[in-house]
């Protein structure tokens, strides 16, 4: 199988390296990518990317996105819906037509990693302080555009595709009491005729808090 791993925002390619040997193990073509960091790209830059991975790819394959990589997966999904065997969301769900990643300040054209101070307690509280120095180190500047890009989804096909959410708090019964406050998020994940949630016990960069127990999971749901 092949498996192409899209970044959240600030990460590269190397923010999958504790998670691709397990996979790899496993007997799949592993991806790791970096998304295009020029200022003036645009989310549609970055789900042109990962098409051009599914297409080169000989078999259909499976899509995971951290974070804001969700919504970058899903573009993608939406594009190729019968190339796609699967789409895994690291921590976030399955964005509706028009949405965004979220707002972040633009300084320059880029919006530049925010400092662990900006997330929420939870989502950071496994992190310790020399894995937050290193990730920190390596983050990347986003192009300014991207964060608050609406996504166009057109293609219905894609609720076929089936989807895991790896959760790093909320379990199924959970996940569905959080969609019934978001609207349209609600009515695209109640679209996918094939769903499931496992939590992770983790906060929102599991590849980084505990990289073995998430590559496990990850290889589980890889399938």
């Amino acid at each position: 199988m092949d498996v192409i791993l899209v970044p959240g925002l600030w990460l590269d390619a190397s923010s999958w390296d504790a998670v691709t040997p397990a996979l790899t193990d496993a007997g799949h073509r592993v991806h790791p990518l970096t998304l295009p960091s020029a200022p003036e790209a645009r989310i549609g830059d970055w789900v042109s990317a990962v098409v051009a991975e599914i297409d080169a790819a000989e078999d259909p394959v499976v899509l995971v996105g951290h974070s804001g990589g969700g919504n970058v997966v899903w573009g993608a999904a939406d594009a190729r819906p019968d190339r796609v065997h699967r789409v895994v969301f690291v921590d976030t769900m399955p964005p509706p037509p028009g949405a965004m990643i979220s707002e972040f300040p633009v300084r320059d054209g880029v919006v530049p990693f925010p400092g662990w101070e900006f997330f929420d307690e939870p989502d950071v509280a496994d992190l310790d302080d020399a894995t937050r120095q290193r990730v920190a180190a390596r983050a990347v500047d986003v192009p300014g555009a991207v964060p608050t890009d609406a996504l166009t989804l057109s293609d219905d096909r894609r609720h076929g595709i089936p989807v895991t959410v790896l959760s790093g708090q909320l379990d199924a019964e959970a996940v569905t009491a959080a969609l019934a406050e978001w609207g349209a998020w609600a009515d695209e994940f109640g679209a996918i005729r094939d769903s499931e949630v496992v939590t992770l016990g983790s906060g929102h960069w599991p590849q980084f808090s505990q990289p073995d127990a998430f590559a496990r999971t990850l290889q589980k749901v890889v399938r």
